[in-house]
């Protein structure tokens, strides 16, 4: 018997049904060679579709016309099946759809034509878009093919694995519904093809992980008038896009600003990392999504997703697509079905009170005084603290310039106060600098009070010669910051480590330089490691965020600001996520969070030496002396 193609499938049809009408000659032709084809399964309960038929409550003066059955022939399967004419077909299996949808609604929605592109979680809303009857026709694109660990998410079985995601996806709903047209882009979408795909589309449903892609689908859609709706499962984010009825909208509401699609080909993960994050919004991710790309490529493969989470992400987007096809209200814009926050109602838990509060406002103006007493009080203000914490109040009278510790403004980091006796010991040395520069000399007097009381540094004013050059640094102290730029590494010039050894003996302390590539590795990967530590540790990773000060912080002059912290978008992005706590408490639970050090690692790699100083001793006169030779 010679191939036939409509019956025996082929490149085209194999995703498809073929209907056969025993009224037509030619296909009662085709009905009798597959009965004769060992192997064929016939499958007839038109019987018991009849009897359902003849039991569907109609309307006063409603008839389910009469029509001829036809045979749905399933190649991949070798299966025929009995099934009413069109008419009968779509009346009873959407029966019960009545009157959440009317049989009104029904036939509107059979005249739409919906693309589906991307069929992981794809998959699932076309289905559900074929359940409820929500198109006439459907197009499915993806390129790629099944593989065992997609079917966490993807119902699809063993016998799929390496068929392309469309094709699984197009079978599926033929066998739901033969009568669905179905046109399937098994190359995914292309230059070459995309014209084609939205040719006559209604409404596009992106679901595809390629950025660019991402892109170019809106641009599409932009350009010819077609929403565009988008579920990305994490906490159920629901996207829509009325290019529609807002032709000049921005793609993806503005997110990427003015990045097109050419601008996004073949970008690294790491240069994508800032787009996608914009796109996702760091702070509204779920904290185990949040902390799980954390962990790509370090123990998870890509960002996870759950069969629930896909599945309602198909009751989402069918629940959108009912409103676009009866002219409901369906605006552009996001919203987030999250059921887990749903279920946490359940229980009546009073708000939990965020951390932390508004830090005081300080007033650290680079306008410099002109009275000399000012001028010191100021230039102590100046002095660097752990965390810009400023651990310190100022108390100045007619005889003497008190530095205080506030311990208010300490932290876990501050063991025993030593960072903050490092920061007095700076301002102390800023105090001398200020008054040489105004023809005074400072007399300094540590723990005038006593070793356990509060004023750490007593500072005196009198007219006098100070050390020599000291009055020299003045300007440099005043514009003094904090330079976190990435730089390149290099030898340190014997000159420049002489120096900063011999300011160091000044004031008792030593410079140790270390310049060895593979020791500063070393010390890189165990700063990363201490900063993991950090992070982690919900008290310190606490102190640590409220050290930084965002965008929505309240104005403060204390803390530090996130926009000088010398980071690219990508690694702004991660630091958004590691803001959380919640995110971080997985991370703990998990044993993770290594990455967590990257940053510090990659600075340290990146620098010419890491620098040691060291004291004599632990007391806190040491650590005050260390803090003044720090700053000098």
């Amino acid at each position: 018997m010679t191939a036939d193609p409509a019956i025996d499938g082929g490149p085209v049809e194999d995703h498809q049904a073929r209907l056969l009408n025993e009224d037509d000659e030619a296909d009662r032709a085709r009905l009798a060679r597959l009965r004769s084809i060992p192997g064929v399964t016939v499958i007839d309960r038109a019987d018991r579709m009849d009897t359902e038929l003849a039991g569907m409550r109609l309307a006063p003066g409603e008839a389910v016309p009469a029509e001829p059955r036809r045979w749905a022939w399933y190649s991949w399967r070798r299966t025929l099946v009995a099934v009413p004419g069109p008419s009968s077909f779509h009346r009873l299996r959407l029966d019960r759809n009545r009157n959440k949808i009317t049989r009104a609604e029904q036939e509107r929605y059979r005249r739409l034509t919906i693309g589906v592109i991307g069929l992981s979680v794809g998959h699932s809303i076309a289905h559900t878009l074929a359940l409820e009857g929500l198109c006439g026709r459907m197009r499915l694109a993806d390129y790629d093919e099944i593989e065992l660990s997609n079917l966490n998410r993807i119902p699809a079985t063993l016998l799929d694995v390496g068929v392309n995601k469309a094709v699984v996806a197009a079978r599926r709903i033929s066998e739901l519904d033969p009568y669905l047209s179905i046109d399937i882009f098994p190359d995914g979408l292309t230059d070459q093809n995309i014209a084609t795909f939205f040719d006559g589309l209604d409404l596009v449903v992106e679901e595809c992980d390629s950025l660019d892609v991402k892109v170019r689908v809106r641009e599409e859609a932009k350009a010819r008038g077609i929403p565009v709706l988008m579920e990305t499962s994490d906490r159920g984010l629901l996207d829509v896009e009325r290019f529609d009825r807002e032709p000049d909208r921005p793609v993806l509401h503005g997110l990427l600003g003015d990045t097109r699609s050419g601008m996004l080909r073949g970008l690294s993960t790491h240069d994508k990392a800032p787009h996608v994050m914009r796109i996702l919004e760091p702070a509204a991710l779920s904290a185990r999504m949040a902390a799980s790309m954390v962990e790509i490529d370090r123990t998870v493969s890509t960002w996870p997703q759950l069969a629930g989470d896909v599945v309602l992400g198909g009751a989402t987007v069918a629940a959108a697509v009912r409103r676009f096809g009866r002219d409901g209200r369906l605006p552009s814009g996001r919203i987030r079905i999250d059921l887990d926050r749903a279920l946490d109602q359940i229980r009546d838990e009073p708000p939990a009170a965020g951390p932390g509060g508004p830090s005081a406002e300080v007033d650290l103006t680079r306008t410099v005084p002109a009275c000399p007493r000012e001028a010191v009080v100021h230039a102590i203000r100046l002095a660097p603290s752990g965390g810009n914490s400023q651990p310190w109040t100022v108390r100045a009278d007619d005889d003497r310039i008190d530095i205080l510790l506030a311990r208010s403004r300490t932290s876990a980091m501050d063991v025993r106060f030593r960072g903050s006796y490092v920061s007095i010991g700076a301002a102390t040395f800023n105090a001398e600098v200020a008054a040489a520069r105004h023809g005074l000399r400072a007399r300094i007097t540590e723990f005038p009070d006593g070793p356990d009381a509060d004023p750490v540094a007593s500072i005196g004013l009198a007219p006098g010669p100070a050390e020599s050059g000291l009055a020299d640094l003045y300007p440099a102290m005043i514009d003094r910051v904090s330079n976190r730029r990435i730089g390149r590494p290099g030898p340190l010039p014997d000159e420049v480590a002489a120096a900063l050894e011999r300011e160091a003996l000044t004031e008792g302390a030593a410079l140790h330089l270390i310049g060895d590539r593979q020791r500063v590795s070393d010390l890189g990967d165990m700063l990363a490691a201490s900063d993991r530590i950090r992070f982690l540790t919900p008290v310190l990773h606490r102190q640590m965020m409220d050290e930084m000060r965002w965008p929505d912080s309240p104005s403060s002059g204390t803390g530090i600001d996130v926009s000088t912290l010398g980071l690219d978008n990508s690694d702004l992005a991660k630091l958004a996520v590691a803001r959380r706590a919640d995110v971080m408490s997985h991370l703990v639970d998990w044993g993770g969070g290594s990455a967590l050090g990257d940053t510090t690692r990659d600075r340290v790699n990146l620098s010419s030496a890491v620098a040691v100083l060291t004291v004599p001793g632990d007391s806190p006169g040491h650590y005050l002396r260390g803090g003044r030779a720090l700053e000098r």
